[in-house]
């Protein structure tokens, strides 16, 4: 009886091994699950008075200086989460986006993957970027947006610590890949309602659909406002 306990024992020991390594390496991955009820998580604004073009930026300065131009013709207002080391390079560039009345917001420093990071390797991370844009235009940073949406829960922890909404958005223009203008431009306005959070970057396509996306959002009564305005802030 003996002998045919023992192994039994080892397979139900083995089994669970398993399971808790599998479950270890899930949690330490970037496959975190993180709840969307997260009170200092945004996909959208619930009661936003308007839609939120986002640019995320990391290079491109001249297209940056080209958006904010065409933004102006519409009357149109953004938020901008700029990349730390390309703020470090591009200082006017940075000031020019916020003297126009836009808002400044963190995008990370190197644009790495939060979701592999550490609470502290978080930290490390946001504040050298939240500083540096304190720096160069004298305001007070209050979002962040995680590189290539990828965050865990250290992330939102790390944020939280420094007075951060972590900005994800509700749809995606995928601008980065795709050179398609009126890909672009569908993707930015396809049933487009107020609250809503539009990912972009400054590409050449999206310097090109710009126009027609602010063009379909002032003909639908609807404005082109900032990530925080949308909060009600």
């Amino acid at each position: 009886m003996k002998r045919k306990l023992i192994p039994i024992i080892t397979n139900s020991l083995l089994i669970a091994v398993v399971l808790v390594v599998s479950l270890i390496g899930f949690i330490g991955g970037s496959a975190v699950a993180v709840s969307n009820d997260n009170e200092n998580l945004y996909y959208s604004a619930e009661n936003g008075e308007g839609v939120s073009l986002m640019f995320n930026v990391y290079e491109h300065t001249d297209n940056v200086l080209e958006i904010l131009d065409i933004l102006d013709e519409y009357g149109a207002k953004s938020t901008f989460f700029i990349g730390g080391s390309w703020a470090d390079d591009n200082v006017d560039c940075v000031r020019e986006i916020f003297n126009r009345g836009h808002e400044l917001a963190s995008h990370g420093y190197f644009h790495k993957d939060h979701s592999r990071m550490t609470y502290e390797q978080n930290l490390e991370e946001i504040r050298p970027s939240v500083k540096i844009l304190n720096m160069i235009c004298n305001t007070h940073i209050n979002l962040f947006a995680p590189p290539s949406g990828a965050f865990c829960e250290a992330t939102l922890n790390a944020c939280a610590s420094m007075d951060l909404r972590v900005i994800m958005w509700s749809r995606d223009t995928i601008d980065w890949r795709d050179k398609d203008v009126n890909l672009i431009y569908s993707r930015a306005t396809k049933n487009l309602k107020s609250g809503e959070f539009v990912l972009m970057h400054p590409t050449d396509c999206t310097v090109q659909a710009l126009p027609q996306i602010l063009t379909y959002i002032r003909d639908g009564g609807l404005t082109a406002v900032t990530v925080s305005h949308n909060l009600g802030e």
